[in-house]
Formats: C-alpha cells, sequence, structure tokens
C-alpha cells in the first residue's frame, strides 16, 4: 500500500492492479467505496487492454482467435513501484508470458495518481514496446459511496441538452443503437430502475463532467474527463449504496459481432514507439 496525503485529502493505492483503495477528505470521511463483497467487490479497477467484454470472450487477430475476461486482465495483476514523491505515485505494467498466451501484444502501462489540493489526477500511460501496431482500450472504474450513505441520489452532467446513450441490456452487452438518456437538464435520478439494464453508457463525447450531489444538491463528487465515453453503475437490484463514474476510451463488443479486434468499437491504436496519454479528475467536495 501506498499512501499521498496533503491537507486537504488523502489516498491509498495498491501494487494489486494498481488500484486505488481510498479517498478520504481532511476531516477523515471516505469517499470511495470500500469493496463490500454483499455487493461489489471491487473499488476503482483500472480496465485495460479491454473495456466491457468480447462476445463469449473471445476475440480474434489476424483470425487467430484469443481469450480475454470482462474489463481485461491489469485489474488482476500486479504492478511495479516505479516512483514516489509526496504527492504523486507511478506503478506499471507490461507484458508476460502469461498475458502474451492472450493477448499477443508487447506494451509498457504506468498509472501515475497525483494529488492537488482537494484534487486527485489519475494519468494513463500505454506505450507500444512491440514491433507490430497495438491496439487496446483502457477506461477507470472508480465507484464512489453515495452521500449520506443513501441508495438513491443524484448526478448532474455537463450537458443540459437532451443526450442518447447506447442500448443495453441486463446481461451486460449492448447495441450500438442510440436511444434517449432519461435526464432533466443534464441530471440524471439514481435509483434502483436506473440500473435496470445494467450501466448506462453516454458515448460521443457528449460530456465531460460529472457531480456527485449530496443531500443539499452540492457536488460531493466531481469526475472530469475527455473520454468518448462515460459509463454509471450500480448492481441492479441490490440497491447498493454507491455509484460508478467510469470514464472509458472503448468499449465492449456489440451484439453479435466477430470482426478484428482492431476493428471493434472505438478501438485506440499506437504504431511501434509510439504512446498514448490522458487522464481523469477527481474533485473532492
Amino acid at each position: 500500500m501506498v499512501e499521498l496525503k496533503n491537507e486537504q485529502i488523502s489516498i491509498v493505492v495498491t501494487e494489486m492492479g494498481a488500484e486505488l483503495q481510498s479517498i478520504k477528505d481532511a476531516a477523515g470521511r471516505e469517499y470511495l467505496w470500500q469493496g463490500d463483497p454483499n455487493f461489489w467487490p471491487r473499488r476503482s479497477p483500472i480496465l485495460f487492454p479491454l473495456v466491457c467484454s468480447v462476445e463469449n470472450d473471445t476475440y480474434r487477430v489476424e483470425g487467430k482467435e484469443y481469450h480475454l475476461p470482462r474489463h481485461g486482465f491489469a485489474r488482476d495483476m500486479e504492478f511495479t513501484l516505479i516512483s514516489q514523491s509526496d504527492d504523486k505515485v507511478t506503478m506499471a505494467l507490461h507484458e508476460s508470458e502469461e498475458t502474451l498466451k492472450n493477448y499477443p501484444f508487447c506494451f509498457n502501462l504506468a498509472v501515475t495518481y497525483r494529488i492537488e489540493g482537494n484534487k486527485l489526477h489519475v494519468i494513463w500511460h500505454v506505450e507500444n514496446t512491440d514491433t507490430k501496431e497495438l491496439h487496446f482500450q483502457i477506461g477507470g472504474h472508480p465507484a464512489f459511496n453515495m452521500p449520506g450513505g443513501k441508495t438513491e441520489g443524484l448526478i448532474k452532467v455537463d450537458n443540459e441538452e437532451p443526450m442518447d446513450v447506447l442500448k443495453s441490456y441486463a446481461d451486460g452487452s449492448h447495441d450500438m443503437v442510440e436511444i434517449p438518456l432519461e435526464a432533466d437538464m443534464g441530471i440524471l435520478e439514481l435509483n434502483n430502475e436506473f440500473w435496470r439494464n445494467d450501466s448506462v453508457k453516454i458515448h460521443k463525447s457528449q460530456t465531460h463532467r460529472a457531480m456527485l450531489l449530496d443531500t443539499d444538491g452540492e457536488p460531493a463528487v466531481t469526475v472530469d474527463y475527455k473520454t468518448p465515453v462515460c459509463a454509471f453503475w450500480s448492481p441492479y437490484d441490490k440497491h447498493a449504496p454507491f455509484v460508478c463514474i467510469e470514464p472509458w476510451y472503448g468499449i465492449g463488443d456489440p451484439r453479435g459481432y466477430n470482426g478484428e479486434f482492431k476493428d471493434k468499437p472505438l478501438m485506440n491504436h499506437l504504431l511501434p514507439g509510439a504512446s498514448f496519454m490522458s487522464k481523469y479528475t477527481v474533485t473532492i467536495g
């Protein structure tokens, strides 16, 4: 475990999955979901090299079949601590015999957490260390405690115009078909029925900020992102006291997809020696 702390917030990160374990304010209030297995055992997994699922956990690279679990393998692998300072920590993962069996690419994935006042910057850096083009997706999956310990609440996004989401199903799959988002002037009402078809996926960069509102209607947590997709999720019919705000560079296979991995929707590509960097920012209060 690595802890970073300033006068306004403190965070804890573990080398297993380079996963964030805690975000507290100066008063010691915990904002990150603590992984109660009765609801969902994770806290803030990193999704790489896949966001969501491939059809039947199977995908193809140059006609050869490989297998990846939902959200990829990075969240279940030990990262290496690369550097640490008072306000920043970087952890990294690269290919291994184990990963090459089901993801035939050489890569370096570095994840940096940096605190600044009441903000946490989560920075992703993907480098292609292979001799061929690298295809990958990456995303965040942080879960935040609902204000007041409630199971319902409100999120406000930075788009008050009518928006569309991808048509999703209770099994977690989706179609590349747009349906109207249930929102009123950018306000999403989080309740059990909101999750009836699993996650709610806003795509085409329709939003860049999501604010989880407290019981007074003020932002408790704000997430800023540049990703083409932001998804929201909490388990249906469990009445869980948390919500995930998920910035994604990628999305799962549409139902029935059987094409090449490189051609699936929202795939990212890097030529040999090239790199990708992006981040999202969590603001407390």
